[in-house]
């Protein structure tokens, strides 16, 4: 498994929550949807957040029931198996109302851990 503390994990996770947001800004759906350096700026992103959530150990997950890691590790297998299959409007969703909850929880934790 990976050598980074589950910390610098969550670190990694928010701070690409960070760029996703910087990147959508005020954007709605229509305008993210045809803005393809955005949309693979936040695929990219989203990656990197499962990724990490991959790399965190299972025994620190069980322990914090309230983040749905499944998800989280899902999302980023579906988009780099799919490829160019990537659904926009599931994309479009886990940005907007996803991620705002998401990235609350990582941070209570991650302030945890400080």
């Amino acid at each position: 498994m990976s050598k980074r503390t589950p910390g610098f994990l969550l670190g990694d996770i928010l701070l690409s929550m960070e760029r996703i947001a910087t990147y959508v800004g005020e954007m709605d759906q229509q305008s993210f949807a045809s803005d393809t350096r955005t949309v693979d700026a936040v695929v990219r992103n989203l990656e990197i957040i499962g990724e990490a959530a991959t790399r965190i150990p299972e025994e620190f997950k069980s322990g914090h029931p309230e983040i749905p890691w499944r998800r989280v590790v899902g999302l980023r297998n579906r988009i780099v198996h799919e490829y160019f299959g990537v659904d926009i409007g599931i994309v479009w969703s886990v940005v907007s109302h996803d991620l705002p909850q998401l990235k609350s929880q990582i941070q209570d934790i991650a302030d945890k851990l400080k």
